[in-house]
């Protein structure tokens, strides 16, 4: 028994790829409308990405064989929901970012914060949280927690180091004195007892400071063998708490930071693209601006509150000790010298650093201001008259490609004629080691799911059915949905959670005429909130492996972090967010939904 056991749980894949559509396959035949259709390819495809039977983007391109076998729709119609303007967007991004990973900008900006904030535990946790949100803000997630976790155990290890060895001289300078004792008793000479006496006296001094100093015991208590290896204790607890809360709170930056800008994240792309699938004439109402303007504060606090509950779990309310009021330690100084020597060892910025903060700069300022909301934007001047042709998609290409067209190095005059020109700031070898081109086919999966529930009226059966939600109030729904996709993502990618439950939300929101931005916007920003299993997402495996961590450890964390998020979301949509987008009244634009 236990042997057929092991042999269907190693084949477990092969069987749900094979069993999952026999057994669904009912529906369709009892039911042969289009709607049961497509909701036929909707389960299948939600059971293959929840069980990862097969790769997510595999799964992304099974609308292009289901959708024109069941006459849904044609082939060609569903193709070209694979390369959107989103997608461009997402390239864009993501060829800024590989080129601030390439040349270890990333790594420079990280170390300057953390030399501004010191070592201290309480800045120090401040400090990696602010800067792996910001990183994450641009780059992917997991390359923000990658880099800052070793930085972090790096810099927690030479203090627990520096502490050990403080005591470690205490002992030594117990001992003297202890054997100066001993000698001050047999000594009759006057001068040499006198000086026996001066040394005793330096030496308690020495001992009583380096005590008060670490906080172990009261000056002039004694101090004995057990109490010695209770503090050795007390000590290597306290940094292996450290070590987890720091490296929690790395990951959980991540993920947190990622939710602050349009392309931190795939599912705030996939909200902006399914927002322009399924509401056409939505006047581009989510842009790089409008994103910022709402999730930035919503990070802010989202950090703020994890933070606290981080430093109330691992590090206690002690701040004084966590602040570290006073002057730096020994050992405060020494592990400042490992930030400082790992930033000396980047050396002074290059010409390529200097270029591609520049571009990127650049593009975070076109991105701001082509369509700011409150003035006409550039691009509103210039090309977007009567009709939307520059987008935020169009400026993340161009200024993407400025990588492959600007030398690494500053081209001199005078050189010999035999040296090779440097090569471009990227190379295409670079962007397609590093470009994670199966999230392009699971957006492009998710848009063809969108269209095809759509044109097969699957989305207006699924309004219809949604409607008694009708007599709950509007806030109430948003919560316990961002209850639901938050637990949701904590055993599914947060691209496949987003791509499955928008679309649904969409037609609920039209349904019961609540403004689609209202259900929407929040339930994106909760499939960012996987805090609780090391699977959940790659930062939070990454963090799993460095920190010591348990299970348990990560699970408590992440569950109240879950409600504290799912709460600041809600608050940020009931205030800022309902003054910004106008959440109040359902838009005439939520009428008009895509037809065939």
């Amino acid at each position: 028994m236990a042997g057929h056991l092991t042999w269907l749980w190693r084949y477990r894949n092969y069987i749900v790829i094979v069993l999952t559509p026999l057994l669904l396959l009912p529906l369709p035949i009892a039911i042969p409308t289009p709607e049961a259709k497509c909701g036929y390819v909707i389960i299948l495809m939600a059971l293959y990405w929840c069980t990862e039977c097969i790769p997510l983007a595999v799964t992304a391109l099974l609308p292009i064989i289901l959708f024109p076998m069941m006459k849904i729709m044609a082939s060609e119609q569903v193709c070209i929901q694979y390369l959107k303007d989103s997608n461009m967007l997402f390239i864009g991004g993501m060829l800024v970012a590989i080129a601030v990973e390439h040349w270890n900008l990333h790594k420079r900006i990280a170390l300057q914060v953390l030399l501004l904030v010191g070592v201290k535990p309480s800045p120090l946790m401040i400090g990696f949280m602010g800067t792996t949100a910001f990183l994450s803000m641009w780059i992917s997630n997991t390359a923000s927690t990658a880099m800052m976790l070793p930085i972090a155990n790096a810099v927690l290890q030479q203090l627990n180091d520096s502490e050990a060895n403080a005591e470690e001289r205490a002992n030594e300078l117990r001992a003297a004195r202890d054997g100066l004792e001993n000698q001050g008793f047999e000594m009759t000479d006057s001068t040499e007892s006198k000086e026996v006496k001066l040394e005793d006296r330096r030496i308690n001094m020495d001992v009583d400071n380096m005590r008060v100093a670490d906080n172990k015991v009261p000056k002039g208590h004694s101090w004995s063998p057990e109490m010695a290896q209770q503090h050795r204790n007390k000590r290597e607890e306290k940094y292996m708490n450290l070590t987890k809360g720091m490296s929690l709170c790395v990951c959980y930056a991540a993920s947190i930071g990622g939710t602050a800008t349009l392309t931190g994240t795939t599912p705030n792309v996939i909200l902006m693209g399914q927002i322009d699938e399924l509401f056409p004439e939505n006047g581009g109402i989510i842009n790089f601006a409008s994103w910022f303007g709402f999730a930035f504060p919503n990070m802010v606090l989202m950090l703020a509150f994890a933070w606290l509950w981080l430093q109330f779990m691992f590090l206690g309310f002690n701040l004084k000790e966590s602040f570290g009021c006073g002057g730096k330690s020994a050992g405060d100084k020494e592990a400042y010298q490992v930030i400082k020597d790992e930033y000396k060892k980047l050396g002074k910025m290059s010409f390529a650093e200097a270029i591609v903060l520049v571009i990127f700069i650049l593009l975070v300022l076109l991105w701001f201001t082509r369509e700011p909301g409150f003035i006409p934007g550039w691009a509103t001047v210039l090309f977007n008259q009567n009709k939307v042709y520059v987008t935020d998609g169009t400026v993340a290409i161009f200024m993407s490609a400025l990588f492959f067209c600007i030398p690494s190095k500053f081209p001199r005059c005078g050189r010999s004629s035999e040296d090779e020109p440097a090569p471009p700031l990227l190379t295409w070898e670079t962007v397609h080691e590093k470009m994670p081109w199966n999230i392009l086919l699971l957006l492009g999966g998710g848009f063809a799911l969108a269209h095809g529930s759509e044109l097969s009226g699957l989305s207006k059966w699924l309004g219809e059915s949604l409607e008694p939600l009708q007599s709950i109030p509007p806030f109430a729904i948003s919560i316990l949905l961002c209850l639901m996709v938050a637990m949701f993502t904590e055993c599914s990618s947060n691209t496949a959670t987003t791509t499955l439950f928008l679309p649904i939300l969409g037609a609920m929101a039209t349904a019961i005429k609540i403004h689609p931005l209202y259900v929407m916007f929040p339930c994106t920003i909760a499939a960012s909130l996987a805090f609780m299993l090391p699977v959940a997402t790659p930062p939070n495996a990454i963090a799993f492996s460095y920190g010591n961590l348990r299970v348990m450890d990560m699970a408590k964390a992440g569950f109240v972090l879950n409600f504290l998020g799912v709460m600041t979301i809600n608050i940020g949509i009931n205030t800022w967010g309902t003054a910004m987008f106008n959440l109040n009244t359902f838009p005439s634009w939520a009428n008009v939904t895509k037809v065939p």
